[in-house]
């Protein structure tokens, strides 16, 4: 899985299509990603205490990998992943403009 935690990616396949936003969490064996802001989901929750009230939360849920795409970060477009090796260091690579992500 070529998308990591911390890449801003976009949403280019769903309901949220054309969305922005930084990955949460990877799920790699799952092939998951959380990003937030996207695949917003009401989850009902209930008191924990005799004092606090049950609540409405909005959550991200995880979406497949093939739905996002990494945005390069010179251009802003989104863009494929590839590697190159710079000394003994593999290093993540934008396809279309080159830059390091």
């Amino acid at each position: 899985m070529k998308i990591k935690k911390g890449d801003n990616v976009i949403v280019i396949a769903g309901k949220d299509k054309g969305k922005k936003g930084k990955v949460v969490h990877a799920f790699p064996v799952e092939e998951r990603v959380v990003v937030e802001g996207a695949n917003v989901k009401k989850k009902h929750q209930r008191a924990k205490r005799k004092d606090q009230k049950g609540q409405i939360i909005d959550v991200s849920m995880p979406m497949h990998v093939s739905n996002v795409m990494v945005i390069d970060p010179k251009t802003g477009n989104r863009t494929r992943v590839g590697y190159k090796i710079e000394g003994k260091k593999k290093v993540r690579i934008a396809k279309k403009s080159g830059a390091q992500i």
